[in-house]
């Protein structure tokens, strides 16, 4: 597997311009109504349109979605604050990050050519599990 510098170095990107970075965020808590957490995700991909996907039950919810940012840490913060930010407004349940997996574009299409990454988000929206 390539070093990041080597795949850096092969996209072309320098150290201070944006790359895209893949994220999936998993949160989980409480139960709660079905329908709130989908209207929820809903209300949060309204407001974000790069939120490519979302599955969830009642007790636990992944965002699975694109980010622009110069390195791995930008991506992550970002991705950090994504649910804690847009808890009130989208009416999102209180739930906890619990996972946050942060991959370059490079890997996580060579994860999903070698079979062994999360397939591409088709359908694109919010579904349940």
């Amino acid at each position: 597997m390539a070093s990041v510098g080597e795949a850096q170095r092969r996209e072309g990107a320098g150290a201070d311009e944006p790359r895209l970075w893949h994220i999936t965020l998993s949160v989980a808590g409480q139960e709660a109504p079905l329908p709130d957490v989908r209207r929820g995700l809903e209300r949060l991909a309204d407001d974000h349109p790069f939120l490519l996907t979302s599955r969830y039950a009642s007790d636990h919810a992944e965002i699975r979605y694109w980010e622009e940012a110069r390195d791995l840490h930008d991506a992550a913060a970002v991705a950090l604050r994504l649910w804690g930010e847009h808890r009130r407004t989208a009416k999102l349940p209180p739930w906890e990050i619990v996972g946050l997996e942060v991959i370059g574009r490079e890997t996580y299409h060579q994860r999903v050519a070698e079979g062994y990454g999360p397939p591409p988000a088709v359908p694109v929206g919010v579904h349940p599990f």
